[in-house]
């Protein structure tokens, strides 16, 4: 079975040769597109999404290599780097009729909505960035003992075969694991749902791997080139966290400001899957957003 937004139509759209999205479309109006984090699909958009529908065009796909989309072999480090990544979610609007979009990623999907603000600008008109720091910030704030929490990153940083064998050995206690330890109500991801997310993940465990390693090396090359040039987002930039940085000790705020001049930085209190666990702020935060 096939799960999608109640009300949406569920599309195909190519977007590099041999990659195809599947993406959920709703509602009229200005269009605003919803990146899915990790271990999710474009599912977790349901809430927000269906209220956003009722003033603007909502654009909800799977990320390249997750969900119902296409999970192309890895064939060096630009397979799954964001910049790839962000340049389907470009031709993607640009396939439905958007040249220019509002833009909202969770998790590994805020990471594909940052480097498409930096690499695309003249297309992004808005970007919100939700319980992430930026690829190269995040490597920089993980040290010591705190570090731990972010052993997946450390895994799937290693070379092919390794952590694939590791994940696929046992796929469901390691997505189920970030599932309930991420997620402060757990009855914000359904039954249902969180299966649906686990049936997914099990089926793609390769092409999160090569995700997931992109983000230890090549993401993180252009991320220094951009610091180094003192590049930064130019459209308005609203990020909503959890407060990591009391936990890890960094000021997030501080940190994003770096990229972000027209920047909007605010804590919500939830868990980690905020379009879930508090879906009418972020949709409150989304059309605040694009009012700027």
């Amino acid at each position: 079975m096939t799960h999608t937004i109640p009300g949406f139509d569920q599309q195909r759209v190519t977007v590099d040769e041999g990659v195809g999205l599947n993406v959920a479309v709703g509602g009229s109006g200005a269009p605003i597109v919803l990146l899915h984090g990790f271990p999710q699909t474009h599912l977790m958009w349901r809430h927000v999404a269906a209220d956003l529908a009722a003033d603007h065009t909502v654009i909800c796909p799977d990320l390249r290599g997750y969900g119902a989309s296409d999970k192309p072999r890895e064939d060096g480090p630009h397979t799954y780097s964001k910049r790839t990544m962000a340049q389907d979610i470009v031709t993607l609007a640009r396939a439905l009729g958007h040249e220019r979009f509002a833009l909202a990623g969770h998790d590994r999907g805020a990471l594909v909505a940052f480097r498409a603000g930096l690499d695309h600008p003249d297309a992004v008109t808005h970007l919100a960035c939700l319980d992430v720091l930026p690829t190269l910030d995040m490597w920089e704030a993980l040290h010591g003992t705190s570090a731990a929490v972010g052993f997946h990153l450390y895994l799937m940083a290693q070379p092919p075969g390794l952590p694939e064998a590791m994940i696929e050995a046992s796929a469901d206690t390691f997505f189920a694991h970030f599932l309930d330890l991420w997620a402060k109500d757990p009855d914000a991801v359904p039954g249902p749902v969180r299966q649906a997310y686990l049936d997914a993940c099990r089926g793609a465990v390769p092409s999160i791997v090569a995700d997931y390693r992109a983000s230890a090396g090549i993401d993180v090359e252009h991320d220094k080139a951009d610091r180094a040039h003192g590049r930064q987002l130019t459209m308005p930039v609203s990020v909503l966290q959890q407060d990591w940085g009391a936990a890890l000790g960094y000021e997030a705020a501080a940190l994003w400001s770096a990229w972000a001049a027209d920047l909007d930085h605010s804590t919500v209190s939830c868990g980690h899957f905020m379009a879930e666990e508090a879906p009418q702020d972020i949709t409150e935060a989304l059309r605040a957003l694009m009012k700027r």
